[in-house]
């Protein structure tokens, strides 16, 4: 498998990004065996903030690389964006609010709830502990499973660095991932070792760090692992000193003397990123969870009740 991460910088244009993908999948030269006829996408959808907090993948990344799909495969193969039902996110809220639905209806693609979708149990063992997962039919069947994360850092104990192979965790049909998260760190390499994306597609154009900042980047590989190798970097941390990496080294996801860069140095830009206060972040997180916990025990649910309108 190739381990080679494609840097490329793009503009905040639609048209901008749109050819920054382009760039990008040349430069690791992606290409497919077979033919491709349906196509899943599964962006970073974790909650209702807009691709400019740098929480979430911003749609026209998305969207460029519905259009490349559409010129390398023609326009027949079928294409679904697809994203899961989380603890505190409903998805078919987070598709109207973040723009996923109205760029399905200009690209004429699908949008997919994985938790509504025929589902398969599948089981991993990691780190001596053995994992189930309910693992979406749609993502096992795909011609061309795409992965499209953020590049940003989180306030979870222990993870710190949210890209590809985060994302993947994402996928899981059920609600309550928060059951996972006493060992989050064997869930996300359990998960890694089910699901394997064809290619990986990061969504850097906003960035999430210390602030939210436009970083202007989009990355490309076949391989997720190499992609948060490398992504951890840019972001300031020293990736064989993260949980999940040193699992994902353990369980045999990817080897970091065989990761390669090129396009962009990546130093271009790990200068201008964002170093986080994890201090400060954590209490502010700690914050907002009690919050939600309050909230989630006095309405009985955690979707607030004026976005079911939406």
């Amino acid at each position: 498998m190739d381990n080679t991460v494609g840097l490329v910088h793009t503009d905040n244009t639609t048209e901008g990004i749109r050819e920054s993908i382009s760039r990008a999948l040349s430069l690791i030269k992606f290409e497919t065996t077979g033919k491709v006829k349906s196509v899943v996408i599964k962006p970073n959808l974790c909650y209702y903030w807009d691709s400019t907090t740098g929480q979430t993948t911003d749609p026209r990344v998305v969207s460029g690389l519905v259009d490349w799909i559409r010129e390398r495969y023609g326009s027949d193969a079928r294409i679904s964006v697809a994203e899961a039902d989380a603890t505190a996110m409903r998805t078919k809220h987070a598709f109207s609010m973040l723009g996923y639905r109205r760029m399905a209806r200009e690209k004429s693609v699908e949008l997919l709830n994985l938790s509504e979708d025929s589902v398969v149990g599948k089981e991993a063992e990691v780190n001596g502990r053995t994992l189930k997962f309910d693992v979406p039919e749609s993502l096992l069947k795909a011609d061309l499973f795409i992965n499209v994360p953020k590049l940003k850092i989180t306030t979870i104990k222990n993870v710190y660095v949210t890209i590809a192979l985060k994302n993947m965790f994402g996928c899981i049909a059920s609600r309550r991932k928060i059951v996972y998260h006493k060992f989050l760190n064997e869930a996300i390499v359990g998960i890694n070792k089910v699901l394997h994306p064809n290619l990986c597609l990061v969504d850097g154009v906003f960035a999430l760090g210390r602030v939210p900042t436009k970083l202007g980047l989009i990355m490309a590989s076949y391989n997720s692992f190499s992609v948060d190798w490398v992504g951890s970097q840019i972001m300031g941390y020293d990736p064989s000193n993260l949980e999940y990496m040193r699992l994902a080294v353990k369980e045999g996801l990817g080897d970091p003397s065989n990761v390669l860069t090129c396009g962009e140095k990546l130093d271009t830009f790990r200068r201008v990123f964002p170093k986080k206060n994890m201090r400060f972040s954590k209490l502010s997180m700690t914050l907002q969870m009690k919050m939600l916990k309050l909230y989630t025990k006095m309405a009985g649910d955690v979707t607030h009740p004026i976005l079911e309108g939406v």
